[in-house]
């Protein structure tokens, strides 16, 4: 598998072809589909790599979407025919060797989802079931095929998740792992940004969406040697005050990319109000369990005691803050980074 970054810095249009018929497979819209795969066999997608692709799908859409998409394929391939139009097959189909072997499976298919997660093991014990399919047969026996690299995978992967709702969270988690993979964050934002400029997508995936309703702001780099992750400030401002008005109150909107969080702090002479606005997160007070944040939720962190917060690793996450005094000077008091083998087993 090619685990190499790509050298170039954005898509081709291969590529996105690619990606627009996978997220049409996605929603089970063949009415779409077969011009949209017609227009990549013309944009240099072989026959080879949509098969790959539709059939990976079905891991994620469902074997009907997945039948379905290769059965519009199919009646293309036989239309461009009878049309006198031959189409390049691509890398023939070799059948993997670990189809054969259990173990192998198992042992590879590990290895693959340890590489997108990062590099921490996932383990779902809850249901061992789904956690040896997933490691034996999704990323074992599926991403042993040779007809698409590991990149373009995550690629199809991604632009199918954006074509189904419900599904956030592991859009999220496939947007962290198609960089894994050997893209970079510029092409994974340019596709999706691509995808809902082109109708494809039915849900934003664009980075700032991903982020929240609320704006994004600029990187949060005052703070940033406190944090582990990228975060993101944006000063809230009531909208009836004026420019000039000196008594707003310090309303700042904070973004966590997924993975984000804040390091150990104490805040002296004010306490400290999370309102939770989008996406799922983590606050912890020291020497208590940590309480998993959804939108709605309002965190009040009394001054003076230890804590941290932040998004969870697979999930944006956005709290509108503000910091009320209680008397005497105030300062944040940061301390040690929240470890990341303590953070990666929050479930």
């Amino acid at each position: 598998m090619t685990m190499k970054t790509s050298a170039q810095s954005t898509l081709s249009e291969r590529q996105l072809l690619l990606c627009a018929c996978a997220s049409l497979e996605a929603q089970g819209d063949t009415g779409r589909l077969g011009p949209a795969i017609a227009k990549a066999l013309d944009g240099g997608v072989t026959t080879n790599e949509l098969k790959e692709a539709f059939s990976q799908l079905y891991a994620y859409t469902g074997f009907p979407r997945s039948l379905n998409a290769l059965g519009t394929l199919q009646k293309v391939l036989a239309a461009r025919q009878a049309q006198g139009i031959s189409d390049n097959e691509g890398k023939p189909f070799s059948r993997p060797r670990l189809w054969d072997d259990a173990g192998q499976a198992l042992k590879q298919g590990t290895e693959v989802q340890t590489r997108l997660t990062g590099g921490t093991p996932f383990n779902y014990d809850f249901c061992p079931q789904d956690d040896y399919y997933l490691k034996s047969h999704l990323f074992g026996d599926i991403f042993a095929g040779e007809q698409l690299t590991a990149a373009d995978r995550e690629l199809v992967t991604v632009a199918a998740l954006s074509g189904m709702k419900g599904v956030e969270p592991q859009l999220a988690a496939h947007k962290a792992g198609a960089l894994n993979f050997g893209n970079t964050k510029e092409q994974v934002d340019e596709l999706c940004q691509w995808l809902s400029a082109n109708g494809y997508s039915q849900v934003d995936c664009a980075a700032d969406a991903q982020a929240g309703a609320w704006p994004r702001g600029v990187p949060n780099d005052g703070y940033a040697q406190y944090f582990i992750g990228q975060s993101y400030l944006a000063p809230v401002k009531p909208a009836n005050l004026s420019e000039t008005d000196k008594t707003v109150a310090n309303y700042v909107n904070v973004t966590f990319e997924p993975g984000c969080r804040n390091n150990w702090h104490v805040h002296h002479g004010a306490h400290q109000i999370l309102i939770c606005v989008s996406g799922r997160g983590w606050y912890q007070e020291w020497g208590k369990e940590p309480v998993a944040l959804m939108p709605g939720m309002v965190i009040d962190i009394p001054n003076e005691v230890k804590h941290w917060h932040g998004a969870q690793k697979d999930s944006w996450f956005q709290h509108v803050t503000n910091h009320v005094a209680v008397g005497g000077e105030q300062s944040n008091e940061w301390l040690e980074p929240v470890a990341d083998d303590y953070y990666d087993q929050l479930k």
